[in-house]
């Protein structure tokens, strides 16, 4: 199936994600393929809750089995919230983005999208 022609949609519907961000690649939104849909990811947001250490992260968009690093190693500050994306960008059918931190339950995320049919 193809994604839609976001001109003439029918259903725009806003979402957010909420994730703590582990060591591992996770997807904190995913467009299922055949979904019929396209996701425009419109805010990305990623805070530090130790106070005293900075902790990096990698994300990436995933596709057909392959990891395209959007951001590698980003610093994130101790005590202090990144706003990472700086403009949006769609998911195609079948596309994930995934966060992967330097350490587990320190970072946490927050995804504004929106979910186009």
């Amino acid at each position: 199936m193809t994604a839609p022609n976001v001109l003439v949609s029918t259903n725009v519907n806003g979402k957010t994600a909420v994730q703590l961000i582990t060591t591992s690649p996770t997807a904190i939104v995913s467009n299922a393929g055949g979904s019929n849909k396209v996701l425009k990811i419109n805010a990305l947001y990623v805070s530090n809750v130790d106070g005293a250490n900075n902790y990096t992260l990698t994300m990436d968009l995933y596709r057909s089995a392959v990891a395209y690093r959007l951001g590698y190693l980003i610093t994130v500050p101790a005590a202090s919230t990144l706003d990472v994306v700086s403009k949006a960008f769609y998911l195609e059918e079948g596309d994930s983005l995934r966060l992967t931190a330097s350490t587990v339950s320190k970072l946490e995320a927050l995804c504004s999208y929106e979910d186009i049919s």
